[in-house]
């Protein structure tokens, strides 16, 4: 695809297309927040050396909050979660009606993994020796107990970490000194009590293992600078190099419109279309399309959207606005999870080591519909692809499966590259690069170095 050089300011703004809206369009939305992060760049060993890995085990893992899973995956007592992270295992619990907590996941005996893989229990019960817990941590049962006298019940409780929820996310935190989660969060709640997550349900979950370091695999979903060379058939409806990206005190945003052509093009289309090319990624027909005269096409796809959730879910979003409805409005909540606010790209992403390989990790991908909370449907399970399978695999992800493989094929070029790199470190672009920077900055920050 022929592309073309353009400045800057010879292409509308995400300020431009909010203001034009046929909706009231969020606050915060209108909220910018830029500095001038330098440009300091980045040695390419913190992608792969294990050193650096370890040191993030210990100073980053062990004492950030992260989040494990979603309420609605453990929604009966009994119900548990396995989250896994580096070389340590959790269990997050539904341990009564309203109430839940998270345990190491080990027996105080000889050490055996109590839980191999989520699903529901009674109690806890090791499956080497029969030694038992409660849903609440408490010592249950120990077989011959009378060769035990020197164990104290008490002090035999199942080691807890730290719980909060948000927007019906379950958070731990190994630290048990650590700050709140509403203080850790800073805007973030703020921000978000426009669009409450917690009235949605995973309606899909894939995850697979992705051949490159965690900090790799976050940073190529950190910026759309890299959309007009790995996909370039997003560029017709999808405003790549018109993002607006923000940073906060340790997370920040990204703000990508659709429904307008990327400045890359070098052609201008028309408002039809710009809707037929959004209708056929989506798998519809385009031959169905028809844009009313002096209508845009980005209110024509937002009340496509509204109608289809009207429709498959029975769900009332008449007031929401344009942005909400089509645009990639992602945050990020350092370390490594990207909630997306709206109601149109309900992705979730999570980015974590895969076990103690810093050359590899795991990526989770959800999408949250919106519900009645009366009327609340199961959690989909997650769907592991192996590391050899593509995305579109999951075809329950439509158009993004493509998306994913093109991404998974830089992925590992970048981290085989990282390691024979000809330049000691990493160029960072000043503004749409401006995430990957912040991130470093704060992860340098945490890591105390």
């Amino acid at each position: 695809m022929t592309t073309i050089n353009f400045t800057k300011q010879e292409m509308q703004t995400v300020q431009e297309l909010l203001r034009e809206d046929t909706r009231p369009v969020p606050p915060v939305l209108f909220e910018q927040s830029m500095t001038d992060l330098g440009t300091a760049e980045i040695l390419p060993k913190v992608f792969f050396d294990k050193d650096y890995h370890d040191l993030e085990v210990e100073k980053l893992w062990k004492k950030v909050w992260q989040w494990a899973c979603r309420e609605e995956d453990i929604p009966e007592v009994g119900d548990h979660v396995v989250y896994d992270i580096a070389d340590l295992s959790v269990l997050v619990v539904r341990s009564a009606t309203n109430e839940i907590r998270a345990f190491y996941n080990a027996c105080l005996h000889r050490g055996t993994q109590l839980r191999a893989t989520s699903g529901k229990v009674q109690a806890f019960r090791c499956p080497f020796h029969g030694w038992t817990w409660k849903l609440d941590g408490t010592l249950a049962h120990i077989p011959c107990r009378w060769d035990f006298e020197h164990v104290d019940n008490d002090a035999f409780r199942l080691p807890e970490l730290k719980v909060a929820t948000w927007q019906g996310f379950v958070f731990i935190n190994f630290d048990l000194n650590c700050e709140p989660l509403e203080v850790y969060l800073e805007n973030i709640p703020e921000h978000f009590k426009h669009f409450p997550l917690e009235n949605h349900f995973t309606a899909v979950h894939v995850a697979k293992v992705m051949p490159a370091n965690w900090k790799v695999t976050l940073e190529a979903f950190m910026e759309a600078y890299h959309s007009v060379t790995t996909h370039p058939q997003i560029l017709t409806f999808t405003g790549d190099a018109n993002s607006q990206y923000d940073v906060y005190g340790r997370h920040n945003r990204m703000i990508t419109p659709f429904a307008v052509q990327s400045p890359h093009l070098g052609i201008q289309l028309d408002q039809q279309a710009l809707a037929e090319a959004i209708a056929k990624f989506g798998g519809g027909d385009p031959a169905m399309v028809q844009v009313p005269e002096g209508m845009t096409a980005r209110a024509y796809a937002a009340q496509a959207a509204r109608q289809r959730i009207q429709e498959n879910l029975n769900i009332d979003c008449s007031a929401l606005s344009d942005t909400e409805m089509i645009d990639a409005i992602q945050y990020f909540i350092f370390p490594n999870f990207m909630p997306w606010a709206g109601v149109g790209a309900p992705l979730q992403f999570r980015f974590r080591p895969n076990g103690n390989d810093p050359n590899s990790s795991i990526m989770d991908v959800l999408l949250l519909q919106p519900c009645r909370p009366e009327m609340r449907p199961p959690s989909a399970k997650a769907h592991w692809l192996t590391p050899e399978e593509s995305w579109t695999n999951a075809p329950e992800l439509g158009g993004l499966g493509r998306v994913f493989d093109q991404d998974t094929s830089n992925l590992r070029r970048i981290q085989q590259g990282l390691k024979t790199f000809g330049k000691r470190s990493i160029t960072l672009g000043k503004y749409q690069e401006s995430r990957i920077q912040h991130f470093h900055q704060i992860l340098e920050r945490q890591l105390a170095l």
